[in-house]
């Protein structure tokens, strides 16, 4: 597993970044911004690449052959240029810098992040994965931590400090992935998937070009979707959707947290972004055992105890008006959703085949960035409707939603069909 502590330094630095993003880019656009529903919005833009083009670069990292292997000449272009751009948000001196900088950031980071997920599997044996996830999710949770504690402290001193650390800590991260890790060498298995020639569109050029270059295109475009098609299985379809509802919860939460500590419970900019560390905190302390666990007692066995324990949780922290009790039950937070988070990825990977681990990956994107997109944006509307407080009302209830996808899933025995639970 010495590997998969190495590529913990990819997780890292990308937790490290999105943490800081997520506690003081909401704090930016506030000066100028009034409404929750459109900061919510503002805070999605990343999602946006995430649903399409982190799909798209996950299966061209499986077709992809150089010497540095199939994913990481992504991380090569992704993380120095991700570095940079973030580095630049808290320089902005204007609206429209600020969205520049926000956008051109999270186009960097689309470009490698699943990439980077995906060299998990690559390096790791299938009844490993678990427990490895946990490792790497570990790291993750590292980088958030030091984002929100040290992050907190730096940003005190001068708003610009956090990102420019966790620019340098990127590009350190880079270069130990790059001198630690050989996919050519480190891969199970390294076979690339090969750009098979579409005989539909051979014998397309054989004949009348009836269609002209409008039916290659056509056959180009069902050649490349082809691969999705093959993954959406029931099992995989019900997960995704719990997978949604439970990250629709989660990034609301993330996106809007800071705006709702500092108006609602009146918590300084530094006080609300340290109250998440606890959260990450506990996540940390739960990430390798959550992964032991799913692989002892099941993956959606202890995925369900994590999202029941959150939708009680939620629930009472709609009713906290105090920094220590808000601390304490972000504390326990972080346990069930390393129950939750941990297991998710793997679980999703465990029901499709080996050589689809970069198309997973990509869907297994596409359900969280449409939670991501559409999240903010709707708490946020809720939050300017409702007041606040509702913040936590709606992450209950959507909590409340994966629960019923992902009891509904009924795993498939070789002798019988998939079917929804009776």
């Amino acid at each position: 597993m010495k590997k998969t502590w190495l590529l913990g330094f990819g997780f890292f630095s990308i937790s490290l970044v999105w943490a800081l993003y997520n506690a003081f880019v909401p704090l930016f656009l506030r000066k100028f911004v009034d409404s929750a529903a459109i900061i919510g919005f503002l805070m999605t833009l990343d999602n946006y690449f995430g649903l399409f083009l982190q799909p798209y670069i996950g299966r061209k990292s499986d077709k992809t052959d150089t010497k540095l292997g199939k994913r990481m000449p992504y991380l090569l272009v992704g993380m120095p240029l991700a570095a940079i751009f973030g580095a630049l948000i808290p320089l902005h001196t204007s609206y429209a810098l600020l969205i520049t900088f926000m956008v051109l950031m999270n186009l960097s980071m689309s470009l490698y992040r699943s990439p980077t997920v995906a060299l998990m599997p690559d390096l790791t044996p299938a009844h490993k994965r678990t427990q490895a996830n946990g490792i790497i999710n570990l790291m993750g949770g590292l980088g958030s931590i030091l984002a929100f504690t040290v992050g907190s402290k730096l940003y005190d001193q001068h708003i610009a400090l956090p990102f420019f650390s966790s620019s340098v800590l990127t590009l350190l991260s880079l270069c130990i992935l790059l001198i630690f890790i050989r996919e050519r060498r480190d891969a199970l298995e390294y076979v690339p998937t090969s750009s098979q020639i579409d005989t539909v569109a051979d014998q397309a050029a054989d004949r009348p070009r009836v269609w002209g270059r409008a039916h290659t295109l056509l056959a180009q475009a069902k050649r490349e979707l082809k691969p999705y098609a093959l993954e959406w299985t029931l099992p995989t379809v019900l997960l995704l959707a719990a997978i949604y509802f439970w990250f629709f919860s989660y990034q609301g939460i993330e996106a809007l947290f800071t705006i709702y500590a500092t108006d609602e419970l009146k918590l300084s900019d530094s006080q609300a972004s340290m109250s998440l560390a606890y959260f990450s905190v506990a996540f940390v302390v739960t990430a390798i055992p959550a992964g032991y666990l799913g692989a002892k007692f099941g993956k959606k066995q202890v995925i369900t105890l994590g999202i029941i324990g959150l939708i009680i949780l939620f629930a009472m922290i709609s009713f906290v008006q105090d920094m220590t009790t808000l601390r304490s039950l972000l504390l326990v937070g972080g346990v069930f959703w390393a129950f939750i988070n941990i297991n998710s990825y793997p679980y999703v990977i465990s029901l499709g085949k080996e050589s689809s681990i970069g198309t997973r990956t990509g869907i297994y994107y596409i359900a969280s960035s449409l939670a991501a997109l559409s999240s903010p944006p709707l708490m946020g509307l809720f939050m300017d409707i409702l007041g606040y407080s509702s913040l936590f009302y709606v992450a209950s209830f959507g909590m409340v939603l994966a629960l019923l996808c992902i009891i509904s899933i009924r795993e498939q025995r070789p002798s019988e069909p998939v079917t929804l639970a009776q």
